[in-house]
């Protein structure tokens, strides 16, 4: 059994703040864990835009505070999401999100992540692994 914090997680390696400086991430469940998933909590900043293409992970987002327009930027369809919204990632979709106040979410991605990603030039997350136990 895991106990944790999102507190505990702060200031340590697996409270990730981007290079492009538009979000910030508490990485509490890890592919170190060996679940199968990985779970955060994620702050994008008011004011910003971060277009993203998770072509290597599903994603699935609740938001719990704040407010964003997400936009499909295959289709051009925008959803606002606001708290108690989620969307899914289910087909890899290249999507922008433009924050209109602090936006407060909690992410799962599979397959996990190991804490260690940020976004490419093309919004990707790279497609990294633990090595094998043993």
């Amino acid at each position: 059994m895991i106990v944790r914090s999102f507190k505990d997680i702060e200031g340590t390696d697996r409270h990730v703040k981007s290079a492009s400086g538009t979000w910030e991430s508490k990485r509490i469940v890890l592919a170190k864990e060996r679940v199968g998933f990985s779970l955060h909590e994620t702050i994008l900043y008011a004011g910003t835009e971060t277009s993203m293409w998770y072509a290597n992970h599903i994603e699935a987002v609740v938001c719990t505070r704040g407010e964003a327009e997400l936009t499909d930027d295959t289709t051009g369809e925008k959803y606002t999401i606001t708290p108690g919204t989620m969307y899914l990632l289910n087909g890899h979709e290249k999507h922008t999100m433009r924050i209109k106040e602090d936006f407060h979410c909690i992410c799962v991605f599979n397959p996990p992540v190991t804490g260690r990603e940020d976004h490419d030039e093309n919004g990707v997350y790279p497609l990294l692994t633990e090595p094998d136990e043993g």
